[in-house]
């Protein structure tokens, strides 16, 4: 096994969120193809994005539903313009067991008879373990807004997909997938065929936040050459306008949005304090920690949030307030303010609030 070393896996890492173009994969395609012990495919297309290739695998294996459902979108005009579908191209069958399958439980058999199966654990968790779940989440994106593109039948075929740049965390920890590597170095999602592979770009943009989700709000989060693209908050999809309908956001606008989950991202933008003090609600209970607030939404639970003021001033003198989201069946203040310690309401004796 190769040593390990931190300036591989963080070299992996950037493969797996890498931006732009990266390259003309074809010669690393057809090493693939020989690795694997197969003819070189007789043409190797080259698309956009995700979407186009799951596109051209569906259509060149004749999935006729997705034909009928991406008739009219562009998409569909640039993947027969570079498949030269008129001339009657056949692809064969899907040789993705061969060009992937095989050779990942070979060199993982390899890594584990080297390792020992204790050695092989640390070794994935210093390597893909570390990649594998920020790139798991935005492959699942992809694969549903392809879906919400296609239907189900183009997102099935997202499934027959060589992850190319997203094998990264595999690829990080395996020896000897030198093809497959060098398609993932410069290189997206790419469906191989008997005689014709299908391979897609890198995204032109991505943006994530501090957790690794899909994050933007003033364009798409994730977008590639092509037009594909997805837009999402903290890693929830949302309409491609929904950056436009952040600004000049009101507390009326909110509570018109009829989807519960836009609205609950609407209010985080916007703040809880302001929206209390903008829609002319009113305190539901007060004591002596504070006061309890509640705002209900339609079709949605709703949201309480316990006021307090810090009992240690500022250094201007001042006390600044608080605002403590906290479940909605807490019913007084106390009550809430105790559940944020992890007490009942009888068990919350403080000594000195802070």
């Amino acid at each position: 096994m190769e040593t390990l070393t931190f300036e591989r896996v963080a070299s992996w890492e950037r493969v797996a969120f890498a931006t732009g173009p990266g390259g003309d994969p074809e010669s690393a395609v057809r090493q693939a193809y020989r690795e694997a012990g197969l003819a070189e495919p007789e043409r190797v297309i080259t698309l956009g994005s995700p979407a186009a290739g799951a596109l051209a695998a569906a259509w060149l294996t004749g999935d006729a539903s997705v034909r009928r459902t991406l008739a009219e979108t562009g998409l569909v005009a640039d993947v027969l313009l570079r498949m030269g579908e008129s001339n009657g191209l056949e692809a064969g069958r899907s040789v993705r067991e061969e060009i992937r399958t095989r050779p990942w439980a070979a060199a993982r058999a390899a890594a584990c008879e080297a390792l020992g199966h204790d050695g092989w654990s640390a070794r994935w968790a210093e390597t893909g373990g570390r990649i594998w779940p920020r790139v798991e989440r935005i492959v699942g994106d992809i694969r549903r807004a392809v879906g919400d593109l296609g239907g189900e039948s183009l997102r099935h075929h997202t499934l027959d997909a060589v992850l190319g740049q997203h094998d990264a965390p595999w690829l990080s920890a395996f020896d000897g997938l030198d093809g497959l590597g060098r398609v993932a170095g410069c290189a997206g999602w790419w469906w191989p065929f008997e005689r014709v592979a299908i391979v897609t770009g890198r995204p032109a943009e991505i943006h994530l936040d501090e957790l690794g989700r899909l994050h933007r709000a003033d364009g798409p989060a994730l977008a590639y050459p092509d037009g594909f693209a997805l837009h999402a908050w903290h890693g929830m999809p949302v309409p491609a306008d929904f950056g436009a309908a952040m600004t000049g956001l009101t507390a009326e606008r909110i509570r018109e949005e009829q989807n519960a989950e836009l609205r609950r991202v609407m209010l985080e933008h916007f703040g809880f304090e302001r929206y209390l003090a903008d829609s002319g609600a009113r305190p539901v209970q007060r004591d002596e920690t504070g006061r309890l607030w509640r705002i209900d939404l339609a079709d949605d639970e709703p949201i309480a949030m316990v006021e307090v003021v810090n009992s240690t001033p500022e250094p201007d003198g001042t006390s600044r307030t608080y605002f403590l989201r906290v479940p909605p069946w807490v019913s007084r203040a106390r009550q809430g303010v105790a559940w944020t310690f992890g007490l009942t309401e009888e068990g919350y004796h403080p000594e000195r609030e802070t």
